[in-house]
């Protein structure tokens, strides 16, 4: 890859300004500076980079299509919600040199503990040695250590430099520095654990490991192929390999690694049965997906979309209004938001909705299958584009006619379809025998349903006339065939959804109806989502793009519980983390007692839980490495890090415990704390482990986050590798705990 490249740097049409771009010697960072002042303005690694697009694939360079060719354009995707970087290069050939290097060091990027640390080191080296000699003198030491969270005792770091420094020298050089950074990051907890379990406090054997997956992993199943495999892949002797043993260096690697996670990584996958009705999963949902600001006068993009989808969301709305020239357009209507044409969110789906996600660094193995997408036409617009069409022999079709309306289609039975929610004109039944088409075969169940829809509608005749009317006068014919299972209905009490609605029926709640009703009527709540979709959606007061809590709509079952989600924060750190499971494909299958039409749960009321509860979640908080400086913090400053642990489930559940502060250490803080909670329903919990900054004269700084659902932890000794407030991992910084589960 060339170096000190001249590129534009473009922010919009008329924002175009040369910058020179590097790479520096750690191939690892890229920084860019002015050229007309010289000065650095930025910089990144490659670690932050998700992936990189040609050509004209971003709204800015779209616009510039015109003046610059594709072959010259690209955009470099950052993790979480960093915006992205366009840039148009000199030649096609520099752009493409860049383009293949950054795609071939993203693709190299192992994301092991070793190289991550190697790499944190050879960074913070790199800062500290102020004349770039290659050397640190004692000075330089003190300087990185106030860098690097550490408040140390000037002889004891001394002493630790004298030890380092086998040439005498007084600096440090190569294995030197090296040799100092392990006297530093010594973790005396983990190597405590391991000679406990260790006759000669050197190795493990594979029955000794055996011992330690089986007494405190709680490993019970192929645990001596499970050691194997452990030595063999986290094990840096090749001598120790060979002679099917584990060292100290062996031991925290596995410790360190996806294995050595409180996430289960059995449940990283898609583990969960796919195959029941629609009603039976929680949904990864957005509202007004095309925003990627505020509500009042906030960007539309297409970027709202494809983050969306990139973290796993399956629901999305497209608020579509009459354009100029009879073209469609996405934006809030009445509102001062910008616009997009439709013709371009449907082009940038078809790109992103079926695409395998690759996670973020340090998030483990994943894998996202193409499920089915479902598509919130939250507007009714007349101009129907005609290349937009649903063939009608498709899945969705072939269902209903099968089953009727008594039963919605699974996940399974929809993978690669598109699902669209909106209003409809007439019943379902119209538009299968419409003109052109063939009648459709159907049994004496779907005329026993027919009838009850002729029926519904001479009951309803006087309620719904001049709705039907309106509809039939702004809604696009052609858009309303393409309803199906989703097909917007008002709400008007769950014993009317019992006795008139059908399953192919979706209502949509605000969050303050929502939660009069999960107050006056829980019981009925959960009943309804049995075998109904209901959505809810943000306050129209969240003009801020503010998120509600998710938490109270899955308590009863609501499986559409839309969020902004280009809004970061508790909420979204909820979502994120519910939705990390089942292979992160945007479902997660509801409890057994949720699935019943008959069930007597309500999340308000104890004595009508039926799940497995109550059990004892113990929670040893050990210890913290190499946590992150809160951003924007003064020069020197060194964080004072506690640990709060948060419970996110029905009422009676929600809790909160935090350790004490450790004053002045944010490298290798030690807390020992023991927190204990009662959980009542722990199909429903989630745990979010927060490590804030404590500050007794003002509010405290969060540090970072990592949050998951109950189901997915795994007992034992374990790391939590944190997530920054976008939700992107910012390795090496972990947690180290210890989990206990007792009913």
């Amino acid at each position: 890859m060339q170096q000190g490249t001249l590129m534009r740097k473009v922010k919009s049409k008329s924002w175009k300004k040369q910058r020179y771009f590097k790479l520096q010697e750690d191939c690892m960072t890229i920084w860019y500076q002015s050229k007309r002042t010289g000065k650095t303005e930025s910089a990144f690694s490659i670690s932050d980079v998700e992936t990189v697009r040609e050509g004209h694939q971003s709204e800015v360079l779209q616009s510039l299509a015109e003046e610059f060719p594709p072959e010259r354009c690209f955009t470099i995707v950052f993790y979480g919600r960093r915006g992205n970087l366009d840039l148009i290069a000199g030649s096609a050939e520099e752009a493409q040199c860049w383009v293949q290097g950054l795609r071939q060091l993203i693709e190299i990027l192992p994301l092991t503990f070793a190289l991550v640390s190697r790499t944190w080191i050879r960074d913070w080296f790199q800062k500290a040695d102020k004349n770039k000699d290659g050397r640190m003198n004692f000075k330089e030491v003190q300087r990185l250590l106030k860098m690097m969270n550490v408040d140390m005792n000037e002889d004891h770091a001394l002493r630790l430099f004298q030890d380092a420094d086998k040439s005498e020298s007084g600096t440090l050089e190569g294995e030197e520095f090296v040799l100092f950074y392990k006297a530093l990051t010594q973790r005396e907890e983990v190597l405590s654990l391991f000679q406990e379990f260790s006759e000669d406090g050197k190795k493990l054997t594979l029955l000794e490991l055996v011992d330690f997956l089986r007494q405190e992993q709680l490993e019970d199943e192929g645990t001596e192929e499970l050691a194997m495999e452990l030595i063999d892949k986290y094990e840096p002797s090749e001598t120790a390999r060979a002679r099917h043993v584990l060292s100290a260096d062996g031991f925290l690697m596995y410790l360190c690694s996806p294995e050595g996670s409180i996430f289960n990584p059995q449940h990283r996958v898609l583990w969960q049965d796919m195959s029941q009705p629609l009603c039976h999963y929680f949904i990864s949902s957005s509202h007004n997906t095309y925003l990627i600001e505020d509500q009042l006068r906030g960007h539309s993009s297409i970027e709202g979309y494809i983050r969306a989808l990139k973290r796993g969301c399956r629901c999305l709305e497209v608020d579509c209004w009459d354009g100029p020239n009879g073209e469609p357009m996405v934006y809030h209507g009445h509102t001062f938001t910008s616009k997009i044409p439709f013709r371009e969110v449907v082009s940038t789906l078809g790109k992103y909705a079926f695409k395998v996600r690759h996670p973020s660094p340090g998030a483990g193995a994943r894998h996202n299958p193409p499920t089915h997408l479902l598509l919130g036409a939250e507007k009714s617009w007349s101009c129907w584009p005609p290349a937009v069409r649903i063939p009608r022999g498709q899945a969705p079709w072939r269902h209903w006619v099968a089953h009727g309306a008594s039963l919605l289609p699974t996940p399974q039975e929809l993978k690669h379809k598109i699902l669209l929610k909106g209003k409809k004109i007439g019943r379902l039944e119209d538009t299968l025998d419409g003109p052109g088409d063939e009648a459709a075969d159907v049994s004496d169940d779907d005329n026993g349903a027919e009838a009850e829809e002729r029926r519904r509608a001479k009951v309803g005749e006087n309620q719904h006339g001049s709705a039907l009317q309106k509809d039939k006068e702004t809604l696009a014919q052609a858009l309303s065939d393409c309803v199906i299972y989703c097909k917007n209905m008002p709400f008007r009490g769950f014993q009317e959804a019992r006795s008139h609605s059908r399953p192919s029926e979706i209502s949509s709640l605000s969050e303050a109806k929502a939660r009069k009703l999960i107050r006056d009527e829980g019981n009925e709540f959960v009943r309804h989502n049995a075998w109904q979709l209901t959505r809810i959606y943000p306050s129209g007061m969240r003009t801020d793009s503010s998120n509600y809590n998710p938490q109270e709509m899955w308590n009863v079952g609501c499986q559409i519980v839309a969020l902004n989600f280009q809004t970061a924060g508790t909420e979204m750190d909820l979502c994120d983390g519910f939705f990390s499971q089942n292979g992160s494909c945007g479902y997660v299958l509801k409890p057994p007692f949720m699935r019943n039409e008959e069930t007597l749960f309500n999340p308000s009321d104890p004595s009508s839980w039926e799940g497995s509860g109550p059990i004892t979640l113990t929670i040893q908080v050990i210890s913290g490495q190499q946590l992150p400086k809160v951003a924007n913090s003064k020069e020197g400053a060194i964080i004072d890090p506690l640990v709060r642990v948060e419970i996110y489930g029905v009422p009676v559940d929600q809790a909160h415990q935090e350790t004490k502060y450790i004053e002045n250490n944010g490298f290798n803080p030690h807390w020992d704390e023991t927190l204990q909670f009662q959980l009542h329903v722990p199909e429903l919990a989630l745990i979010r482990f927060v490590v804030e900054d404590y500050d007794k004269t003002s509010r405290n700084d969060f540090v970072g986050q990592f949050t998951l659902a109950f189901a997915n932890i795994k007992p034992g000794y374990r790391h939590i590798h944190l997530l920054s407030k976008d939700g992107t991992s910012i390795p090496p910084s972990s947690l180290f705990v210890h989990i206990r589960i007792t009913e």
